[in-house]
């Protein structure tokens, strides 16, 4: 087996640092075991809990709140399209900010624990907000205060959520265990889901509310549980000490290696491609209920479907945990894809005015799908962090959890907004009977948006490597690795030699995180002899990612006094806008250490070792 270059993995520790690496190691919560111990049923209830509230305020952020605030606070839905796109985009900004920030966070209160602290009763105040929008806003002013409390709402519970998911990913390294924990959690969302799913129409059949005060009383109440749940389980859980003394590493190399997982890769792909036609689900399930199936009452069915398919969903998560168990996770992921798929078209085909009975059937047949899987990719995910352990050395929950978000949330954004567009360029008319091409596109986006995105996702994630056995022997090589001793990729069969650790500075120039700056052309160019066309290109890149956001901006601008007739393109500029930003604060960071590639002798060897590296597919 080929060996790697080993001044890229040179531990560089002095004594005092090996001492304390020996002290952690024999700390009884390490327990960093193929096997692993098995967690308490109370820890996995306790870290599971908060997400009943994160469940419960996302039904109505996506499928409540277009609708009301189309309908009741009469916004136009163009600008509730571009509202959307634009809340969407400061996602993409700050998800991966919050992650590296929490990984690089050091308190006695842990890297995690902090932003679940003070992001739940903050997120919570947004929602409020969103969900009680003042009586007197209409039109443009109720389009402001949707956008200004759904951005609030949604920063501070990203504060909230990405470090409560790395926290999972930390608690056990077992490869099945991880499942009953995820699964935990997946069914402490889904009961969230299904309180807030059938509250609405309940309140209102039964005290007879108008939707302005149920929403408004349901935004208080669930902001309640939300901080109660986080700060209970913030107050009970303990992050494992030995992770949060591991050196953190820098954005921009953290981006490149986490790029350089294959597993990761893989699994991101897959996941963006379903979350690109899922994302019309939510949003269009209150006008297919309404403007296609037609019931007497589609507020009540609107409960009833939700309900029953969020109550079944919960059902089948033990099924999925067994499932996933007995003859794997990627198997039990493929079976639940196919099912789902096969629903969405039969829906398509057989599902007209008056089939409320067979809607429903189909809606619980999906339902089996999407609660025995919908926790599987999050389980899958923590064996990509334990794969970037056993390259790199360190930990990197919250990091690899913003990439996981900021990519689908930017993919999701045509898929939620478009949607609306269309419908508003069709004709579509709050509150009264709809043209047939209106009614035409909801049900074909209802129905074959998904399940197109369902099968390519389903042909990407067919090739995550990861399994039971090979996750049992990453684990003993990062054993081994803690022991100073080398370790075998399972996945390629390189020896690895141990990683550094963190011992080295990020921002040494003889440390392979110091080159990750750069892109392998780059390194090309400084080997050929020509080290300021490196630093030329970064200044370049940066300056054409910063035009290209202004330009985007300017076209957004000039074109919001016509959002009306082209709220879609508005919204693809936003698009644009969120992608250029996030480039350009990318290459924003790149632009010292091109200043000292060029100022200070680096190693060519090093360089061409690191490349070397870099096309065998190491991290």
């Amino acid at each position: 087996m080929r060996g790697s270059p080993p001044e890229l993995y040179s531990c560089k520790m002095d004594e005092a640092g090996s001492e304390l690496a020996i002290a952690a190691t024999n700390e009884k919560q390490s327990a960093r075991t193929a096997t692993g111990e098995p967690l308490p049923l109370a820890i996995k209830l306790i870290y599971g809990a908060p997400n009943l509230a994160f469940g419960a305020t996302a039904i109505p952020i996506l499928i409540n709140m277009p609708k009301f605030y189309a309908d009741v606070v009469r916004v136009p839905l163009a600008y509730l399209a571009v509202a959307i796109a634009a809340t969407r985009c400061l996602d993409a900004i700050i998800d991966p900010s919050i992650g590296l920030m929490s990984d690089r966070t050091h308190s006695r209160w842990g890297r995690r624990r902090p932003y679940i602290l003070i992001g739940a009763p903050l997120g919570g105040l947004g929602f409020c907000a969103l969900m009680s929008p003042p009586a007197y806003l209409s039109g443009l002013g109720g389009a402001v205060w949707f956008t200004a409390s759904s951005m609030i709402c949604s920063f501070f519970l990203t504060i909230a959520l990405l470090p409560h998911y790395a926290l999972g990913a930390e608690l056990s390294l077992d490869y099945h265990e991880r499942n009953s924990l995820f699964g935990a959690r997946e069914g402490f969302g889904v009961l969230g889901t299904i309180f807030a799913a059938g509250a609405p129409g309940l309140l209102m059949q039964r005290f007879g509310w108008g939707e302005r005060e149920v929403f408004s009383r349901l935004g208080a109440f669930f902001t309640i549980v939300l901080v109660g749940l986080c700060w209970m389980m913030v107050l009970v859980i303990r992050e494992r000490p030995e992770f949060a003394r591991q050196q953190p590493n820098p954005l921009v190399p953290g981006i490149r290696r986490a790029l350089r997982n294959r597993p990761f890769s893989i699994l991101l792909a897959s996941y963006i491609a379903y979350t690109i036609g899922s994302g019309m689900g939510p949003i269009l399930l209150p006008f297919f209920i309404s403007y296609v199936l037609q019931p007497p009452h589609p507020e009540l069915w609107l409960s009833v479907v939700l309900l029953a398919y969020l109550g079944i969903g919960f059902f089948f998560i033990p099924v999925g945990v067994f499932a996933a168990r007995r003859w794997g996770k990627l198997p039990t992921l493929a079976i639940c894809y196919l099912v789902g798929i096969g629903a969405g078209l039969l829906t398509l085909a057989t599902v007209g005015p008056g089939d409320t009975t067979r809607f429903l059937l189909l809606a619980i047949m999906a339902a089996t799908a999407f609660g025995a899987g919908g926790f599987l990719p999050q389980s899958m995910q923590a064996e990509v962090i334990d794969y970037d352990e056993l390259h790199t050395g360190r930990r990197r929950e919250a990091q690899y959890a913003g990439f996981w978000s900021i990519l689908p949330k930017l993919a999701a954004i045509p898929s939620a907004v478009l949607p609306i567009a269309l419908l508003a360029r069709l004709g579509y008319v709050p509150n009264a009977v709809q043209n047939a091409q209106v009614i035409d596109a909801i049900r074909i986006l209802y129905t074959l948006g998904p399940a197109v995105a369902a099968i390519a996702s389903l042909a990407i994630v067919s090739r995550f490597p990861i399994n039971a056995a090979n996750h049992a022997e990453i684990l003993r090589g990062i054993e081994s690795h803690r022991r100073g001793e080398s370790a075998v990729d399972p996945l390629t069969g390189y020896d690895l030699p141990p990683a550094s650790s963190g011992a080295l500075a990020d921002d040494d120039n003889s440390s392979s995180w110091f080159l990750d700056n750069f892109s392998q052309r780059e390194l090309q160019c400084f080997l050929d002899g020509s080290p300021m066309v490196v630093r030329w290109k970064v200044r370049g890149a940066f300056a054409l990612s910063l035009a290209a956001f202004l330009l985007m901006c300017f076209l957004v601008v000039r074109r919001a006094g016509t959002v009306g007739d082209a709220s879609a393109t508005t919204s693809l500029y936003l698009v644009g806008a969120g992608f250029a930003l996030a480039i350009s604060l990318f290459h924003f960071l790149r632009l010292g250490p091109a200043r000292r590639l060029t100022q200070e002798a680096v190693s060519k060897a090093l360089v061409r070792s690191h490349l070397e590296s870099c096309r065998l597919g190491r991290i």
